[in-house]
């Protein structure tokens, strides 16, 4: 998507998007594929981290439905060999973005879904009580597509606007909660692109 188009979908998205965020908890130009496994925030948590993860299945490879499934809990676990390492776990995103850029939610933000485990940022433990966990389809080497660069950017301006508590401070990578355990979105993340790009949607939209 060029980058024009980018900033004209993401100032669109500002106005009523951002109550309407706040009161549903879900991404307006999402695909909604609910998962069974999330739970309530605990009473006061306010939302305030936003999370980035990698995630392909099996490994390294891209496209097909077994992420979605694996959040579901109808992952085929007899269909990769991979797939009985990870039998019986269950855990969930808030969101997936896909390699050409399609967002997928799987949880309300309002709702405490199951992506960081055992972490800690800023000296608060528990993560995915004021968290939101943004999934990339991608592997830690591989690099990421400029679709994906563009959608994690707009989808975190439209969160930021709705949870102002969530600042360019407070995006995190999962190896920055858990590190030693976790090593995603890994190198082949480009920090510096996404925020470049996250500045330019914002900077655009504020100036309107």
């Amino acid at each position: 998507m060029p980058d024009s188009d980018v900033l004209s979908a993401s100032l669109s998205d500002s106005g009523s998007d951002r109550s309407t965020l706040r009161e549903t908890g879900k991404i307006p130009f999402a695909r909604w594929c609910p998962s069974p496994n999330f739970g309530p925030r605990p009473d006061g948590a306010a939302i305030s981290l936003l999370v980035v993860h990698n995630i392909s299945l099996p490994p390294g490879r891209f496209g097909g439905p077994e992420i979605e499934n694996f959040f579901c809990n109808c992952l085929d676990h007899s269909a990769h060999p991979y797939f009985r390492t990870i039998e019986g776990i269950q855990v969930s995103a808030h969101l997936l973005i896909r390699r050409d850029g399609a967002v997928v939610q799987f949880v309300s933000l309002l709702d405490r879904a199951w992506h960081a485990g055992r972490s800690s940022f800023d000296g608060q433990e528990e993560c995915n009580d004021f968290s939101i966990g943004i999934e990339l389809e991608g592997a830690d080497d591989v690099p990421y597509t400029s679709g994906q660069y563009h959608q994690l950017a707009r989808v975190a301006d439209l969160i930021m606007l709705a949870w102002p508590d969530i600042t360019a401070g407070r995006i995190a990578g999962h190896s920055d909660i858990a590190p030693g355990r976790k090593s995603d979105p890994g190198p082949a993340f480009d920090w510096q692109h996404f925020r470049a790009t996250l500045k330019q949607i914002r900077a655009a939209r504020e100036s309107v």
